[in-house]
């Protein structure tokens, strides 16, 4: 076995080392969703934290780690009888992107089920992580239903598994922990309050800072088991501190005035339902516990609030999260238990009169190797400051509008059935979703068409001897489902930045639709890329992503003015979609082009935009042009264009859900007569 990175050596990051430790002291926190840049060493500082638990005792043989002191009644390895039992380290599973729901939660073996009658149960990670740490990298790449089981176990504390009528349950209580990089994509709203605590973390701009970080890295890969022999002690006084905190968190009282500080945060800062106040209280009890006290301090809820509420704040896709945090020590001031007084001793790493702050954190100034203590906190890192406009470049151009206010809008999709990525957009066949059908399993069977098997293995009962009750299946006979669902689609967007759109109201008027699709498309699960066309050339603004937070900090900042290369602008995206069907080819395209049809600059501009967008007519390319034409005189240009690309044509206010009945099957329709 690798030897891991030691957790006492992770550089910086103490929010999230806290965060970490908070949850190995008390699970039922509910687990960390740690998010940050690329090589900030999240995936580091996780792994770096299975070896600082404590061994487990488990029921010897048990696939599903069973405590030998209260072994669960309900284990289908069991009954166990209690004893002394065997230790074991605890575990910590990774949970791939690419998982199957059955590597997940683990599968039946259907064909004994109905041949011999019996629950032949093969556990999958949910039952290897009981006990332990459930790790999920990338966590906002995870399919959604695979998010959906993973957070119901987190919740629930155990594993259903059901297939036709047979189902199994076995306990499943974990620690949980997800990574994730922001540009690659969110998780949806309703998926982050099920994390207990986040954290954002972001590298360090101090120089010495980031000199020990390599230093340390450099000594870890030139050998690694000398780098974490040198960090030996430190690892072991932590992982006593957790014991002896595991070991105090029954003793903690958390007093009614506390209580009140804590409901009153919520309510103050208006996070939806109640899972936030019963987050803070676990969170601010483990702090105290973690500090070696048995009473919970207004610092502990103070510190419970900043790891507990920033991801619980988000009032839509595109704002950054965050804690204002003069509201929040005037909230606190406000409820402050008069009886308290000034005299709250705020602990550190060693106990009263340390200089962490809250609960504290590891300490990493008694090693020779550490440096100065760095002056920034994560939450320097709480608030993202979007990139500054750019200034006009050329004459004509503009500078750049706000958006006006978005709006919900009618649902556009790509025609046919996908095969893409589960999302919620376009008709697709998926693994979820209501079953059209049967075939043939290639591969392992996931989905069983009962009716279709029996259909199947029923007129070769006699010739195979069948003289019981029980039907004779064979692995011919059975049937896998096939499913109808949702795809998610990559919508590639071509905007028109130039002079012709340049007026201040029509192009804040068009952000503000944009941005609108850019919503939508987050709800739907898709990718989104952005085009922009100005001057004399068209811009990749933005390759094509999950992150619909980055598309929209591209729109705001985008300026206007210049001549119109509409060609140029359909030719780039034919490019881009050209690469993406090389990518990956199950997502299917949807072309969104925001213009008002107008092509100005080099010979035949209008001609030249025609031809570029018989180009994505030719290759069936689903697609919408947004008329964004305005006065009362209009050329019908973009309805034009929208011939060409063999798609439709749709102005700004039809564009509205309530204004617009029938555009996707107007979208389809087009789509299907260009083809």
């Amino acid at each position: 076995m690798s030897t891991r990175y030691p957790f006492t050596a992770v550089v910086g990051m103490d929010d999230l080392r806290l965060a970490l430790l908070l949850n190995a002291v008390s699970p039922a926190v509910g687990g960390v969703l740690v998010r940050g840049e690329k090589g900030t060493a999240k995936s580091t500082a996780v792994r770096a934290l299975a070896d600082l638990l404590p061994e487990v005792a488990v029921v010897a043989g048990c696939r599903f780690s069973c405590d030998p002191a209260t072994p669960d009644a309900q284990c289908p390895d069991g009954p166990h009888e209690s004893g002394p039992g065997t230790a074991r380290a605890a575990r910590m599973v990774e949970l791939p992107v690419g998982a199957s729901e059955d590597r997940l939660v683990g599968a039946l073996d259907i064909e004994r089920a109905l041949g011999e009658g019996v629950k032949a149960f093969e556990p999958g990670l949910l039952a290897d992580a009981h006990r332990g740490i459930l790790y999920v990298d990338e966590v906002n790449l995870l399919h959604d239903h695979l998010i959906d089981l993973l957070l119901d176990a987190a919740a629930m504390g155990s594993s259903y598994v059901e297939r036709e009528g047979v189902s199994v349950r076995h306990a499943a209580r974990f620690l949980l922990v997800g990574t994730m990089n922001p540009e690659e994509g969110e998780l949806r709203p309703q998926l982050l309050d099920r994390f207990g605590l986040t954290v954002e973390v972001a590298a360090s701009r101090e120089p010495e800072q980031r000199v020990e970080v390599v230093r340390r890295r450099l000594a870890y890969d030139d050998d690694p088991a000398a780098f974490a022999a040198r960090w030996a002690d430190e690892e072991g006084e932590l992982r006593g501190r957790i014991v002896a905190a595991r070991e105090l968190l029954p003793s903690v009282v958390l007093g009614d005035a506390v209580l009140l500080q804590i409901a009153a945060t919520c309510a103050a800062f208006e996070v939806d339902g109640m899972r936030a106040d019963i987050v803070m209280a676990r969170t601010a009890t483990a702090l105290a516990a973690w500090a070696g006290r048995t009473e919970v301090t207004s610092e502990d809820v103070r510190q419970a609030a900043l790891l507990a509420l920033p991801h619980r704040r988000r009032r839509n896709p595109f704002d950054a999260p965050g804690l204002d945090q003069d509201k929040l020590d005037e909230t606190l001031e406000q409820f402050q238990d008069e009886n308290e007084g000034d005299d709250d001793p705020d602990p550190g790493p060693d106990g009263p009169g340390g200089d962490g702050g809250g609960g504290g954190v590891p300490p990493q100034g008694d090693s020779p190797e550490s440096p100065a203590e760095s002056p920034e906190s994560a939450e320097s890192s709480d608030t993202v400051e979007p990139p500054a406009a750019p200034a006009p470049s050329g004459p004509g151009e503009r500078a750049a509008v706000k958006a006006a206010e978005p709006f919900r809008t009618k649902m556009l999709s790509v025609p046919g059935l996908g095969e893409g990525a589960a999302g919620r957009r376009s008709r697709a066949r998926t693994d979820h979703g209501r079953t059209t059908g049967s075939r043939r399993p290639q591969g392992a069977l996931t989905k069983l068409h009962l009716t279709a098997t029996v259909q199947a293995a029923a007129p070769h009962q006699r010739a195979r001897g069948r003289s019981g009750r029980g039907l004779v299946v064979r692995r011919d006979d059975l049937r896998q489902a096939t499913r109808e669902g949702r795809e998610g689609n990559l919508v590639l967007f071509v905007v028109d930045a130039s002079g012709s759109m340049a007026a201040r109201q029509r192009m804040s008027a068009v952000k503000g639709a944009v941005l609108s699709l850019l919503l939508d498309a987050y709800q739907r699960r898709d990718k989104v890329g952005l085009i922009t066309f100005r001057g004399k050339e068209a811009e990749l603004a933005l390759p094509p992503t999950s992150s619909v937070d980055a598309a929209a900090a591209r729109l705001e900042t985008l300026p206007t003015g210049g001549r119109t290369p509409l060609a140029a602008g359909l030719l780039k995206a034919h490019d881009v979609l050209r690469v993406e069907r090389l990518r990956d080819p199950s997502r299917r395209p949807l072309l969104v082009v925001v213009t008002d049809g107008r092509a100005t600059g080099g010979p035949e501009p209008v001609a030249l935009g025609a031809r570029a967008a018989r180009l994505h007519a030719a290759e069936g390319t689903a697609s919408v042009v947004v008329d964004c034409e305005s006065g009362m005189v209009r050329l019908g240009l973009a309805g034009e264009l929208a011939r060409e690309l063999g798609g439709t044509a749709v102005t700004l206010d039809e564009l509205r859900a309530d204004s617009i009945a029938g555009l996707v099957k107007d979208v389809q329709g087009t789509s299907r007569r260009a083809a």
